[in-house]
């Protein structure tokens, strides 16, 4: 008898975009979803089609590209939700509804106003009317472990009964513990008729540093999908990290006999293109993805380190894709070779790609002496991700000194040109954000400020992460270059290109995204 398998449901693109500044347009979002892609997940839940005109097209978009994984999109138990979320998925090779509704007493009570068995009944309606347009529906519990145990059975009994194909047991709070959530699964199992005939889905949100090991407890009780986001990101707390859950599966598959369809060689890759769309850098001591999850300072550690490796790593940084090459390329290197590192890097460029990637190469190694693995990354990341540029930088100069008012000049190319505009502020950045405020007709009020080196010496890439508010709605911009003004320019013209994108967009509709 073969190992089990645990299918690896990502919820990235939808509860982890739900994250306060995480917020991502459709061109970032095909860009994560490729990744997801390319990382092996079983599912990727796409977002919430009812919610907006933007999360319609984002779910529609991925469906049609991404061929291999299963593409789900979120609904409620609501007919029209229903509806609109199999109009986004139809295009889809392998779709998946997936429904919800609450069943905990709290949110039947104060949320829906609904008795119980009027939840059952939209229950019933709702996984029926999804069965008739996808074979393939999950139903979620919403809020499931603070609901009766015994309502719950009927819950999913009612589920099964009418179609459901994965029954959803979510920790919508983060409310439950280890030995309780295992033995909630094992009751479900005993009790929910046909319930041998689904998949039991676990979703775990972090708000009491569980999610993990929650989801865990869930696996060696008998659920056989996990629901997690790179880096853990989400509501409030966050998620349970993909991450976490892959390599825990891995290391110690003697204490939890089951394998998963992840290429883990892939899972630092896209910890790090998440973190570049959103701005919301990873913790240093996260688990398998920080900066110093690999890094060992003690002596004695280090001492045991080099007598051999399994004495303080369980796990090497070359297995979840860290790689620890220094200089890579120099100035004179060609196509072929950039192309070479790019596609041992996990990126296999377009001609047209690639072009562009060598244009932004040549030009960095005319300022650096060395080019990293990290200088790649960001030229990928930042120099071939497509931001809608309304406004363009073409030239910037800024002094600022102790005993002056610092100044800047800046010059940005429009549609109808180029204009140039002056400014003074306090400091050369912020005299920087007031002339290219006069060159957009927009006024930011800066929120964050954050800036990190990509690499080491004195020539090395500045990378600039700023959230800015605009009327209200606060955007996220990045910038990189190894002049930290310019990258701080780039940045913030970055979040104002944003803000006009969003404006032409359709207005969102209301809708409660939950599970």
């Amino acid at each position: 008898m073969g190992t089990e398998r645990i299918a690896i449901f990502d919820t990235t693109l939808r509860d982890g975009e739900q994250s306060p500044g995480c917020s991502m347009n459709l061109d970032e979002k095909l860009q994560m979803a490729r990744q997801l892609e390319a990382l092996g997940v079983d599912v990727i839940e796409a977002g919430f089609p009812v919610a907006s005109d933007d999360d319609f097209s984002a779910v529609q978009a991925i469906a049609r590209e991404c061929r291999k994984p299963v593409i789900a999109a979120l609904c409620r138990a609501l007919p029209r939700d229903i509806d609109r979320a199999w109009e986004a998925l139809r295009e889809a090779a392998r779709p998946r509804i997936h429904t919800f509704l609450a069943t905990s007493d709290i949110h039947l009570a104060h949320k829906l106003q609904k008795t119980r068995a009027e939840a059952l009944e939209m229950i019933r309606d709702g996984v029926r009317r999804a069965k008739a347009l996808c074979a393939d529906v999950e139903f979620s519990a919403e809020d499931a472990t603070r609901s009766d145990w015994d309502y719950l059975v009927q819950v999913f009994a009612v589920a099964i009964e009418e179609g459901a194909t994965v029954l959803n047991v979510p920790d919508t709070v983060g409310y439950t513990v280890p030995d309780e959530y295992g033995k909630l699964i094992s009751h479900l199992r005993a009790r929910v008729p046909g319930i041998e005939g689904v998949t039991i889905s676990v979703h775990c949100h972090n708000d009491l540093g569980l999610a993990v090991a929650n989801s865990l407890a869930a696996v060696a009780a008998g659920a056989r999908q996990v629901e997690c986001t790179v880096n853990g990101i989400g509501e409030r707390a966050g998620n349970a990290a993909l991450e976490e859950v892959v390599m825990a599966l891995s290391v110690r598959r003697d204490a939890l006999p089951f394998a998963t369809g992840v290429n883990q060689e892939a899972i630092y890759r896209a910890s790090q293109t998440l973190a570049h769309i959103t701005g919301i850098e990873v913790q240093p001591n996260k688990a398998i993805v920080g900066r110093n999850a690999f890094a060992h300072e003690s002596g004695i550690h280090q001492h045991g380190m080099l007598s051999h490796r399994s004495t303080y790593e369980i796990m090497t940084p070359e297995s979840v894709g860290v790689r620890r090459t220094s200089l890579v390329l120099g100035k004179h290197s060609g196509r072929h070779a950039l192309a070479k590192r790019f596609e041992e890097l996990g990126y296999a460029l377009g001609r047209t790609e690639l072009d562009k990637a060598y244009k932004l190469f040549t030009k960095l190694s005319d300022q650096k002496k060395e080019i990293f693995d990290e200088d790649l990354l960001a030229i990928v990341r930042d120099g071939l991700t497509h931001i809608p540029e309304i406004f363009k930088l073409r030239a910037l100069q800024a002094t600022a000194g102790t005993s002056m008012f610092a100044t800047a000049l800046v010059t940005l190319a429009t549609e109808g040109g180029e204009a140039t505009e002056t400014a003074m502020g306090d400091g050369p950045v912020n005299a920087v954000f007031a002339a290219v405020d006069k060159l957009t007709g927009l006024t930011g009020r800066l929120v964050d400020f954050r800036i990190h080196s990509l690499t080491g010496g004195a020539d090395a890439v500045g990378e600039v992460f700023v959230q800015v508010e605009f009327d209200g709605v606060i955007h996220g911009g990045k910038g990189a270059s190894t002049d930290v003004v310019e990258a701080s320019t780039r940045a913030y013209l970055n979040a104002t290109n944003k803000v006009l994108f969003a404006r032409r967009a359709s207005a969102p509709v209301e809708a409660e995204t939950r599970c």
